[in-house]
């Protein structure tokens, strides 16, 4: 092969080569052997390699985009459950009114006037809570559905909150890192409102539910998922959610009901992602199946009020 006449440009992985354009990306000089199409002009072999390994750091490994900053979703919900409860705190902390909106109650509730919290057993319907110090507050069953979701983000007691939000913080990141952003959302908001969906069926009709650990429990079953995923060591996550457990039926007044289906909701929602078939349509099935998932929570909650109505 001839060398190229004097001042005219080489390729830079071909010295002998005249190079007639440049790479797009590192603009080097590159000859007819190197150029390979990109969206924009062409590229040398080696930005095309650079280029496709960028590409796969930024999709997760079981679909989505990566997150920049895996604790950022965790550090958000947290700040909406602390801007709740101090709302609760501002309007009068246990005489606050913003409980009997926001909690679960599969029936409406007849309240205290003058003792927000305090209700009358006595007066079990609409038509009873008719005393001066009464007032009706509406359960999910009479068509407060957003209770179902806002009791999630409910907290009055600030031990409460501190131990649901110190555990997301603990564990939210971690598989907000595995499985990216919007889908470490849907495991919380539909494990969460799994949890809610579960104490409005195993719940007392007269019952009160509160508090983020419908969710939390599926962030743990999350985790659990993805460490059996990886063939990890479960014992240290059977541990922790064994304590927890048993502090959940060994403390009175917590709900086993919400734990036990954040926790399954948790499991399934994660199953489903982690162990959907690789390709093209792997989002197109994981966000069918969550979707119906989330059609047979809402299936539930309408089966549930018509038996209470």
């Amino acid at each position: 092969m001839s060398e190229p006449a004097p001042g005219v440009t080489v390729c830079y992985r071909h010295a002998g080569r005249e190079a007639n354009i440049r790479c797009q990306r590192c603009e080097r000089p590159i000859c007819t052997e190197c150029m390979r199409d990109a969206a924009v002009g062409f590229q040398c072999p080696s930005c095309i390699k650079e280029g496709a390994r960028s590409t796969r750091q930024v999709v997760g490994p079981y679909g989505g985009t990566r997150s920049s900053n895996p604790a950022l979703t965790s550090y958000v919900l947290i700040g909406i459950n602390l801007a709740v409860w101090l709302g609760v705190i501002a309007t009068g902390w246990h005489s606050s009114r913003l409980p009997g909106l926001l909690g679960l109650a599969p029936r409406g509730l007849c309240e205290s006037v003058a003792e927000p919290g305090r209700f009358y057993s006595n007066a079990a319907s609409q038509a009873l809570c008719s005393g001066s110090d009464m007032r009706w507050v509406p359960g999910v069953a009479d068509g407060a559905y957003w209770q179902l979701v806002t009791s999630m983000f409910l907290h009055i007691e600030i031990w409460h909150i501190a131990a649901n939000m110190l555990s997301l913080y603990m564990l939210g990141p971690t598989v907000e890192a595995a499985l990216g952003r919007t889908r470490f959302l849907a495991v919380y908001l539909i494990g969460g409102l799994a949890g809610g969906v579960t104490a409005f069926w195993l719940s007392a009709s007269d019952g009160f539910t509160l508090g983020a650990s419908g969710a939390i429990y599926a962030v743990f079953g999350a985790l659990a998922i993805l460490v059996l995923k990886v063939g990890g060591d479960l014992r240290p996550i059977g541990i922790n959610l064994a304590i927890n457990l048993v502090i959940t039926y060994a403390v009175p007044n917590i709900s086993w009901q919400a734990h036990l289906g954040g926790l399954l909701g948790g499991l399934v929602v994660t199953a489903i992602i982690v162990y959907a078939p690789r390709g093209v349509r792997r989002p197109t099935i994981q966000w069918s199946a969550l979707f119906g998932v989330t059609a047979l929570i809402v299936l539930a909650v309408v089966l549930r009020s018509a038996a209470l109505a």
